[in-house]
């Protein structure tokens, strides 16, 4: 028997069928025959070179083997990623980043097993692989768009460097009102550096520089209470001249927006979301003490206070500094520019999502939980909050 007959033999049976046995059936077939590994590997390769044809990228793969299978397939997919990652073609330093990310080497090789469990597990996660639906593609140049202005070769600004500086500290204090402060002026910085950025793209515009045009990226929003936390990055991304579509589904909102915003709703969602879960194990704390069990409500509640009204106090920074900016500003084009870029924005958004739908926040009937995220956000008045978009 040659080997690729087992391994076709094994995935006729174990990913087209539907019996209840096939599997273990399958499984059989592959343990009984050790020269069908190389094979087997060569075709998880091809099914994440198929994944990446379909939109995903490697942080969506992890993410969504985690969120269906189990450990064990995590590292598993890690591994089949880095393996098919020679062969593939440059994309840029944000799939760099994500490949980056994953495990190392020794850490992402699955631990040995008899060979019926090993098996077993690339069956299963085979099959969630040859199962995955297609996804809006984000990479430049996708669907005939101009490619983006790069930005491998640029180092990290010092704006980008200060922010990160204050978003830490933010999220080490043990003080809420000074974490509120340094997060209001890290979003003051940020306002700043999209109008620099927005301004030398402009300038590049007609040089040998390639013109600057939207981007989008995907970040996980993990359960537990994920539309709160979706709220959350949404209303960051709205404060940074971005648009996010939630898709529950897979567990990530897709962010739109030019790069040096994108990469500040980045920055700032993830340390929000850890400086939100922090305030609300101690408003949690302070509940216990007074009697109070914990309550799945309470933190949906808190989560749901705690965007909406960060969401506030994140577009009154920006409309701040970027009016302040606008003042000030020697390029009088400025607002024009501003203006175009979000025109941009939203048409990328339309094309990517042609057809979205608006949800309700569920589960935030807590008044303890709206009370207490709303005094870790700490802001002046709570604002009108746009619905949640999902695709």
């Amino acid at each position: 028997m040659s080997t690729p007959s087992t391994v076709d033999r094994a995935f006729e049976t174990a990913l087209y069928d539907t019996a209840a046995d096939a599997l273990d059936t399958a499984a059989s077939l592959l343990a009984t025959d050790p020269a069908a590994d190389a094979e087997l590997a060569r075709r998880g390769e091809e099914f994440v070179a198929t994944a990446w044809r379909r939109g995903w990228q490697p942080a969506d793969l992890v993410r969504i083997v985690r969120r269906e299978l189990d450990d064990v397939h995590v590292r598993l997919v890690a591994a089949l990623i880095r393996a098919q990652a020679p062969d593939d073609r440059a994309r840029g330093p944000r799939w760099a980043a994500q490949l980056d990310d994953l495990p190392d080497a020794e850490a992402t090789a699955p631990p040995r097993t008899d060979r019926f469990s090993h098996a077993t597990a690339v069956l299963e996660l085979y099959r969630l692989l040859l199962r995955l639906p297609g996804l809006e593609p984000l990479e430049a140049g996708a669907a005939g768009e101009a490619p983006r202005r790069g930005r491998e070769n640029r180092p990290e600004s010092r704006a980008l460097a200060r922010i990160r500086a204050l978003l830490a500290k933010a999220e080490a204090t043990g003080y809420p009102e000074e974490a509120e402060a340094l997060s209001a002026k890290a979003q003051e910085l940020m306002a700043r550096h999209s109008v620099d950025e927005a301004l030398l793209a402009a300038q590049a515009q007609g040089s040998a520089t390639s013109p600057d045009t939207p981007g989008a990226c995907r970040i996980g929003v993990e359960p537990p209470y994920e539309q709160a936390k979706a709220v959350l990055l949404d209303a960051v991304a709205d404060a940074n001249h971005c648009r996010a579509v939630w898709n529950e589904t897979f567990g990530f909102s897709t962010v739109v927006g030019f790069e040096a915003d994108l990469e500040a709703v980045e920055l700032l969602y993830t340390s929000l979301l850890v400086q939100a879960e922090g305030a609300m194990t101690k408003a949690e704390a302070g509940q216990r003490a007074g009697g109070r069990k914990r309550t799945k409500t309470f933190r949906q509640s808190f989560l749901a206070a705690y965007a909406h009204r960060a969401g506030t106090r994140l577009r009154a920074a920006a409309e701040a500094a970027t009016e302040a900016a606008a003042t000030g500003a020697a390029d009088a084009n400025l607002l024009p520019v501003l203006a175009s870029r979000e025109v941009a924005v939203t048409d990328r958004v339309e094309r990517m999502f042609p057809q979205t739908t608006t949800t309700r926040l569920r589960g935030a009937a807590d008044a303890a939980g709206w009370t207490e995220g709303t005094r870790a956000a700490d802001a002046a008045r709570v604002g009108h909050h746009r619905p949640l978009k999902r695709g």
